[in-house]
């Protein structure tokens, strides 16, 4: 132990007048630097992983947050197109045109009829969300179909498109009203009861009515894609592409207005029942 305390005290006396061991000292921390960096390499994993993984988590938050705010603010700019033509129908009458906004919660997919004559999809909000059978639903880029039925936590959506669903529409060009009839083609709405002197062009937008109290009035339904006209037939026959994307959505818009906030949710009739699809007309 002398020998040694002797040794150091040397050795700091040369180092610290004549620096002779800043060599050594360099060669030694060069050997030791694989064995220092070896010690903290899993210490450097452990850290780098944690916030890899809680940046992921916060980017897919972020991400999922930023999608429900663009669905939800597209489909309030739905109402925008009809709006204005309403406003300038209404202007020289009302001098303004005031609505109140609606109410909208999203919902997700959860599962669709595999049954091809059936165009119903099942969303993960029920009665417990206040859910109510006939309720609108919505996509970011126009109306979906209505609710059928409802449990606590999941409901029954039944598609414009389905065979059996009726909805009073209004061209957005004119307003013009008539009905559109689900084709069962997930891409194709009809409209048989317009008549022979209809002004009506290809392209047209229709949009919701708000006539039979079910879908508020001026949400986006359909473009006008084929027009038919028979001279010798009383009404012309005319076929729309859905707005909405029946068959790719996976977030459904379920919407209160200002009448239904607070509706009561009840139980539906079975989903082969026309009533809630036919009360429209």
């Amino acid at each position: 132990m002398v020998i040694v305390t002797v040794l150091s005290l040397v050795l700091l006396n040369i180092e610290r007048r004549d620096n002779y061991l800043e060599i050594v000292r360099t060669g030694i921390s060069t050997l030791t630097y694989p064995l220092q960096f070896l010690a903290d390499l899993p210490s450097r994993i452990s850290g780098f992983l944690s916030e890899t993984f809680a940046s992921r988590d916060l980017m897919l938050g972020e991400i999922e947050k930023t999608r429900q705010e663009n669905s939800l603010l597209q489909a309030r700019l739905q109402k925008f197109d009809a709006l204005e033509m309403e406003n300038m129908r209404l202007r020289s009458l009302l001098g303004s045109s005031y609505k109140l906004s609606d109410q909208i919660l999203v919902s997700e997919l959860m599962q669709v009829d595999l049954d091809p004559f059936r165009h119903q999809i099942l969303i993960n909000k029920g009665s417990q969300a206040g859910v109510y059978v006939g309720q609108p639903a919505l996509d970011a880029h126009g109306v979906m179909g209505q609710v059928i039925h409802i449990t606590p936590w999941s409901a029954s959506v039944l598609l414009i498109t389905d065979s059996s669903h009726t909805m009073p529409v209004q061209v957005n060009r004119t307003g013009l009203r008539t009905i559109a009839v689900g084709t069962g083609d997930i891409s194709s709405l009809r409209l048989p009861f317009l008549p022979n002197n209809a002004d009506i062009q290809e392209g047209d937008l229709l949009v919701t009515s708000g006539l039979g109290g079910r879908f508020p009035a001026g949400y986006p339904v359909a473009a006008i894609d084929k027009i038919e006209r028979n001279p010798g037939a009383h009404f012309t026959e005319a076929t729309a592409t859905p707005r909405a994307f029946l068959d790719r959505t996976r977030e459904v818009l379920l919407v209160w207005t200002a009448s239904t906030t607070g509706q009561p949710a009840k139980e539906a009739p079975p989903a082969s029942a026309p009533t809630p699809t036919k009360g429209e007309n």
